[in-house]
């Protein structure tokens, strides 16, 4: 049977209306724009609930809940930990960042660099910005794509520019009040969604299995480990890694990327921004923790029923059309048979000591998939012009979904991925357009206009960059894992603006060529960093330097570093001799990462102590 043809007419029902509503909702209450206020701050008057689900929303893209159940599945729930650092950065936020922008009345969050450092500081951190999110902008209009193309069989390019569209009527239309005011919607479209899922998945496994049972099952299979206190940091997920790291991408990524930035400058006031915060810091990691859940669950049912050697239906039709259709067909046997060997330990009742039965067994399974995706990669080299995805780790969820749920419910579910690839998509849009507007446009206008002129321009920039990431998403791929894909991007980017923010904020002596050159700089090692160190080592089968998460620490170590030693002569005694001694660190890390030796913690944690000494002479010294 045809995936299509597993959608009912109720499914298309309750799927048109979900998103219907959402669109036309968003156009109408938000049609009457006068201002730039109005358009880019929403009126200056939300609440602390609409910004907190704003912000989630804003965060929780299609590809939230497309690839974190996938990666639960596969990997387990130790993702979880790239979540740990959240609610530090809440904190931080609220009580460094959010006063300042309200105070200065900024409509972005690189406006306050230029009364900070000067112009061209401004247009740089704006311009890092507009790169990166524009790409993440692509990603989160080809997730959506990929689940309606496996589901209509229609070509990804006609999808994505549907998507996109979709998306820009109301956010041209109502500007950030429409963003607001759709993902209140979406968020609780998306905790309906996803809390019946999970009671579908439980209802549906074997009346002898509990969820205790199931988690046990699971914990057999190596799921459930959260916590890795591993100390070698090229390890992506470790509670060193969510920490710290994490907190360095989580400062960056809320405290000063337009998108989320934003959600909060809407705010009616310091407080209702600072508890909108607060209430995302709070309910962020137990929503990722409930989605990875769901992921582990599936896993758990497919212990107990088929499952396909590889998730991704185009990659089997490949397979089944070329000349390695015999091998695969005989890995497909020996998949079955291993998940037939698990069902008969299950079915007698799972003791702990048939614990390491399962794993070899899942070692074995592992092994025949490894292969499986090495066939599909060997095709894809063979067709170049027709895209193979190996990776299924996607399309997980989405197989659950479509072939063991009820009738409406699948309409729901397919609901709940598009609202939240809508909500994220239209955030981005408009902290692009209005970035592009504020920051770059407006700053070097000469003659003067009136309100209404820069409010069109915003419209005109969404649907600009609305075309920009349609044409991202319509030569975007899986690379590994669509929501690892999207934190690479922004971990490129992300530390180098966070510094800057940094230096602004506790660095009085610093000024704006120094951070101009420092970032400029930075910028360029970074992209060093993550092509030698990690891109072309994995692609070379080795093992990564580093994570990719820990460029969001090196790149705003190395901002602050060099924009310290542009103003040397100018920062006190204290600071130059902490200074020298930090150079001598990075030296040393430089020479063990040269001889392929991990960063490990002892690296991390020498830095941060010697930055938060420069920070707090910095600051002594300018009180004085």
């Amino acid at each position: 049977m045809e995936i299509a043809s597993k959608l009912h007419l109720v499914d298309w029902i309750v799927l048109s209306i979900t998103l219907s509503f959402i669109v036309v909702y968003g156009t109408y209450v938000t049609r009457k724009n006068k201002n730039v206020t109005d358009y880019i701050k929403g009126g200056s008057d939300s609440k602390w609930w609409t910004i907190g689900l704003s912000v989630m929303a804003t965060q929780a893209s299609a590809i939230t809940f497309l690839s974190t159940p996938g990666q639960a599945f596969h990997s387990g729930m130790g993702f979880v930990q790239f979540y740990f650092g959240l609610p530090i950065a809440m904190v931080i936020i609220c009580v460094v960042f959010i006063p300042i922008y309200h105070k200065l009345k900024v409509y972005t969050a690189y406006e306050f660099l230029e009364g900070r450092f000067d112009q061209k500081t401004r247009s740089l951190a704006a311009i890092l910005f507009l790169i990166q999110r524009g790409l993440a902008a692509g990603i989160t209009i080809y997730a959506p794509a990929i689940i309606l193309s496996a589901v209509l069989g229609w070509d990804l390019l006609t999808l994505n520019i549907l998507i996109g569209f979709l998306v820009i009527i109301y956010t041209v239309s109502g500007g950030t009040k429409a963003v607001n005011v759709t993902q209140k919607q979406q968020m609780v479209i998306i905790f309906i969604g996803m809390l019946i899922a999970f009671y579908m998945i439980l209802s549906q496994l074997p009346v002898d299995i509990t969820f205790t049972k199931a988690l046990e099952i699971a914990g057999a299979s190596n799921k459930m480990k959260v916590i890795d206190f591993s100390s070698d940091l090229s390890n992506r997920y470790t509670i060193w890694t969510g920490i710290l790291g994490g907190t360095f991408l989580m400062l960056s990524y809320f405290g000063t990327d337009q998108s989320q930035v934003q959600r909060y400058l809407s705010g009616k006031s310091i407080r209702e921004s600072q508890m909108g915060l607060i209430f995302n810091g709070l309910l962020k990691v137990p929503m990722q923790f409930f989605i990875l859940l769901i992921g582990v669950m599936v896993f758990v049912f497919y212990q107990f029923n088929p499952s396909p050697l590889n998730f991704n239906p185009g990659a089997n039709e490949a397979v089944s059309k070329s000349t390695y259709r015999t091998e695969y067909r005989a890995l497909t046997e020996a998949h079955i048979a291993i998940e037939n060997s698990k069902k008969i330990i299950f079915a007698d009742g799972f003791q702990t000591k048939e614990k390491e039965q399962i794993q070899d067994l899942n070692t074995r399974d592992l092994a025949l998939k490894t292969r499986s995706k090495e066939i599909i990669d060997e095709i894809d080299k063979e067709n170049p012009l027709d895209k193979i995805e190996s990776n299924d780790k996607d399309y997980v969820f989405i197989h659950f979904i479509l072939n063991n749920l009820p009738r409406g419910l699948i309409g729901l579910l397919l609901a709940v991925i598009l609202s939240a690839a809508m909500s994220s998509t239209a955030s981005e849009l408009n902290a692009l357009a209005s970035t592009t507007t504020m920051d770059l446009y407006r700053r070097n206008v000469q003659e003067e206009k009136n309100e209404a002129h820069f409010v069109k321009a915003s419209k005109w920039f969404t649907l600009l960059w609305g075309l920009v990431a349609i044409s991202i998403a319509c030569v975007a791929n899986l690379f590994e894992n669509l929501i690892e894909l999207v934190n690479i991007i922004g971990s490129i980017f992300y530390g180098n603006v966070l510094g800057i923010f940094l230096l602004a904020f506790f660095f009085k002596k610093v000024n704006g060529n120094a951070v101009f050159k420092a970032a400029i700089i930075t910028q360029v090692l970074v992209c060093l960093i993550f092509y030698f160190g990690i891109y072309r080592l994995k692609s070379e089968g080795l093992e990564p330097v580093v994570s990719y998460l820990w460029l969001n620490f090196i790149g705003c170590i190395l901002v602050l570093f060099f924009a310290l030693l542009f103003v040397y002569k100018l920062i006190n005694k204290q600071s130059r001799v902490i200074l020298l001694i930090t150079f001598l660190t990075i030296l040393k890390i430089t020479y063990d990462l040269l001889k392929y030796v991990s960063l490990n913690i002892t690296h991390v944690i020498s830095l941060i102590i010697l930055f938060f000494f420069l920070g707090f002479f910095n600051i002594k010294n300018s009180r004085k």
